[in-house]
């Protein structure tokens, strides 16, 4: 149920926060608010959240930053809020580990939209319907049927993104996988700007994958098909 799926909104103008808040209270979620990061912060050390949306222009701490820093701790999905629309700053929210973002002005429905369509690529960790499975990935193990990535005996802590491009990738061992089917299997939008995220994706994979990413060795590039994994 919705009403069990607790979001934590992040945005240094109170009139948008408060907008937000109750927005997203009438359809079904819970919602805590916090004006900055360093607010941010403070809830994030006491309670769990299913998603953050996440403002980038704030004073202090911006978003961007908060977004880096918070992936070195946490796989919490966050959504980047942003007044700018170029695909460069959209890209720098993506490579420091937001798993989405929509600029402003938006309407508060598309929003809805992207948050749940973030949350449908969150593992479900009820799901037990596949027999136990792992892929070997030099250093690595993943296992198929929890969706979990693991060094010797320590887990390696996935983005929601990160997680269902493992899975799309593990269902088809050695086949390569489209751009454009990715960009479709992820929910998103098609054009080049969500194909050109979804390479940003595969490269910060790939950083915790690859002993040299730069030479992929498991998540190889399949020129003109698209993105494979080749598991030992």
């Amino acid at each position: 149920m919705k009403s069990d799926i607790h979001l934590l909104i992040v945005d240094d103008d109170e009139r948008i926060r408060d907008l937000l808040k109750k927005y997203l209270m009438r359809n079904g979620f819970c919602v805590t608010s916090a004006r900055d990061a360093a607010h941010a912060r403070r809830l994030l050390a006491g309670l769990e959240f299913d998603l953050i949306v996440l403002d980038v222009m704030m004073p202090g701490e911006d978003g961007i930053a908060l977004t880096r820093d918070l992936r070195m701790r946490i796989a919490t999905p966050i959504m980047l809020l942003t007044a700018k629309g170029e695909t460069e700053d959209r890209i720098a929210g993506l490579e420091a580990g937001a798993d989405d973002y929509i600029a402003k002005p938006f309407e508060p429905k598309e929003l809805l939209l992207r948050i749940n369509a973030v949350l449908r690529r969150v593992p479900d960790e009820d799901t037990t319907d596949q027999v136990p499975k792992h892929l070997l990935l030099g250093l690595f193990r993943y296992d198929i049927e929890r969706g979990e990535l693991w060094q010797g005996d320590t887990p390696l802590r996935l983005t929601a993104t990160e997680s269902q491009l493992m899975r799309i990738f593990a269902a088809t061992p050695a086949v390569a996988v489209s751009r454009t089917d990715l960009v479709e299997r992820l929910g998103r939008d098609g054009g080049q700007a969500q194909e050109r995220a979804v390479d940003v994706q595969i490269t910060r994979l790939r950083r915790k994958l690859e002993t040299d990413p730069r030479q992929p060795r498991y998540l190889q590039t399949v020129r003109g098909e698209g993105y494979m994994l080749v598991p030992e």
